[in-house]
């Protein structure tokens, strides 16, 4: 995580955000994040860096990353993460209000 933070210093909160070997590249329009794009990916191959293709999404309008969703409309919490929690039985005992 130390390398991937030290390598894309430059870059971290102006266009994408690292989480530990994940990258998400996040841009106000498509021209934009072809530049953010071909800088992470140079970035990577500078520093000797590869990414493998099957696990990377390109061009997404929206991304799951860490049971949030991000689209052009903002951040917001996964649903499917909020479900857990407001499905939780209601604790009815000290012992279930100390587990929980």
């Amino acid at each position: 995580m130390d390398l991937m933070n030290r390598v894309f210093r430059p870059f971290l909160d102006k266009f994408m955000v690292v989480f530990i070997d994940d990258i998400l590249v996040y841009s106000k329009s498509m021209e934009e994040h072809t530049e953010h794009l071909r800088t992470v990916l140079s970035t990577l191959a500078n520093h000797k860096l590869y990414a493998k293709l099957k696990k990377c999404d390109f061009w997404m309008e929206r991304v799951h990353f860490l049971g949030h969703i991000v689209s052009k409309e903002g951040i917001s919490v996964d649903p499917a993460k909020l479900a857990t929690v407001v499905d939780w039985p209601r604790p009815t005992n000290i012992t279930e209000i100390r587990s929980f």
